[in-house]
């Protein structure tokens, strides 16, 4: 028996990265697994390269229709929700002075309304007892130079689990979030930096790390897992930083 075995588990953002290896975890733990792709070509990739494995719903979370149709499709085929890992995110760096209107709008958008909203429109379908765990960030406690606009939408994210928590009873549902460091992961190469200035930045990240080192997204899942199951049953309205020591030294 899995430590998920029997659970409906919704991934969101879990066509790569930190997602895609979670979800991979869950399955493997017994859960059935539906991911999300955002845009209809992520979702076609998605389908021909993970539909054996998944039940994959085309979903922009900073769309609320797309929520909606994702919920009544959950609803329709499997009745429930016990886990829900809300993983789906934008990460773009640049200075104060060269970050616009729109640049601000993409990642509140996606990171703060989308990830309010795709737990928001969860919780009719969450069972007694289930688990939503929250993706952040390290850098939601630690200054990033050229991460004001992201650093905001994960501080906004650690607040909405301790807010939830004291709202809604732990009965009901546990909410903790899940910080990762630097991570290995496809979404460096979508921060929107040119190459040499996206290697001079991965370089002195992992140099500022005591472990030396960016973690993987199979570590990050295995931090998924243990908030997701029975494992972590005493544990509500925490942050986990899984940095590598990044965030605490």
């Amino acid at each position: 028996m899995g430590k998920l075995s029997n659970k409906i588990a919704l991934v969101t953002g879990g066509n790569s990265g930190i997602g895609l290896a979670t979800a991979r975890l869950f399955k493997k733990e017994g859960a059935t697994v539906v991911i999300t792709a955002r845009s209809r070509t992520t979702f076609e990739t998605a389908t021909k390269e993970l539909g054996a494995e998944f039940d994959i719903v085309q979903t922009d979370v900073s769309q609320l229709g797309d929520l909606d149709r994702l919920y009544t499709h959950i609803k329709a085929k499997y009745g429930k929700l016990d886990v829900l890992f809300a993983n789906a995110g934008v990460a773009l760096f640049a200075p104060t002075v060269e970050s616009g209107p729109e640049f601000f709008d993409n990642q509140f958008n996606t990171n703060v309304r989308g990830l309010y909203y795709t737990v928001a429109k969860a919780l009719p379908y969450l069972s007694k007892g289930s688990s939503v765990i929250l993706n952040a960030s390290v850098v939601s406690e630690k200054g990033i130079a050229g991460a004001s606009v992201y650093s905001a939408t994960k501080a906004a994210v650690r607040s909405f689990a301790r807010s939830w928590t004291a709202e809604i009873p732990v009965s009901e549902a546990r909410f903790n979030v899940l910080s990762p460091g630097p991570i290995e992961t496809p979404i460096y190469n979508k921060m929107g930096m040119p190459k040499d200035q996206l290697d001079a930045f991965a370089g002195n990240m992992a140099s500022t790390v005591p472990m030396k080192r960016f973690g993987t997204a199979d570590e990050m899942a295995r931090v998924a897992l243990f908030l997701a199951s029975e494992d972590s049953s005493y544990i509500c309205g925490a942050n986990i930083m899984a940095d590598g020591g990044f965030g605490q030294v």
